[in-house]
């Protein structure tokens, strides 16, 4: 679910322009994907294509334009740029895969990931949505969060608000097994220049690795890291 900004019409191109996105589509798939009546999607669809935001394909099928590209070359992401100094080090330190995760919506996003390079991993593409009722980024990302999504998730989590009381007091969180079998991770807060929290840092790999306490080995260098991004911020 993304979020809405109360106009209308522009969350609807924003539906459409995420629709083709995925996938190059015809009007037919571009209506179920956005569940826009038909006379709207191909308004709005060739409205995009006049700006360029869309640009159709040989066999008449719409597909990210070309001034997507042009503007995505101006725009800098600053928790991305802090990222890509201190996620190498970190994924040296731990020896296991590292992820940032942004809110969004009633989800998680992963913005940023590194594997390492040999050995089991968990691999988390970036772009890829996760749910918020399970892991330890899922606890972080939701313990500072509005709390009316608070209780919409935690009505579905496997956690409760204990856990969350818990996180804000030591300022990480773990998980074993929350969110996919086999799987550990331990995640810590990031915050911006005004000390709002914005993102989770998280390790995650195989528990025979990890342990099903991995906080115990892992939360210092998580806290490090995400003080070494809010101070980058």
């Amino acid at each position: 679910m993304r979020q809405h900004s109360g106009i209308g019409v522009l969350d609807k191109a924003v539906a459409v322009l995420y629709a083709v996105a995925q996938h190059p589509r015809g009007l037919n798939e571009l209506c179920a994907r956005t569940g826009l009546p038909r006379a709207t999607a191909h308004r709005l669809a060739v409205g995009l294509e006049v700006h360029r935001l869309l640009a159709r394909d040989n066999t008449g099928m719409w597909r990210p334009g070309p001034a997507l590209a042009e503007l995505a070359a101006g725009a800098t992401d600053p928790l991305l740029e802090a990222a890509s100094a201190i996620l190498p080090r970190l994924r040296e330190i731990t020896g296991e895969s590292v992820q940032l995760y942004r809110l969004d919506g009633n989800a998680r996003i992963c913005v940023a990931a590194l594997e390492p390079p040999v050995g089991l991993r968990d691999t988390v593409p970036v772009g890829a949505r996760l749910p918020l009722t399970a892991g330890s980024a899922a606890k972080v990302l939701l313990a500072w969060a509005d709390p009316d999504l608070q209780r919409i998730i935690l009505a579905d989590a496997v956690f409760g608000e204990r856990a969350l009381t818990e996180v804000r007091k030591r300022g990480w969180a773990q998980s074993a097994a929350e969110r996919a079998s086999g799987v550990a991770s331990v995640s810590a807060p990031v915050r911006d220049a005004g000390g709002t929290v914005i993102a989770a840092v998280s390790v995650s790999g195989p528990i025979d690795r990890m342990g099903r306490r991995p906080g115990a080995r892992w939360a210092a260098d998580l806290v490090a890291a995400a003080e070494a991004l809010h101070k980058r911020l």
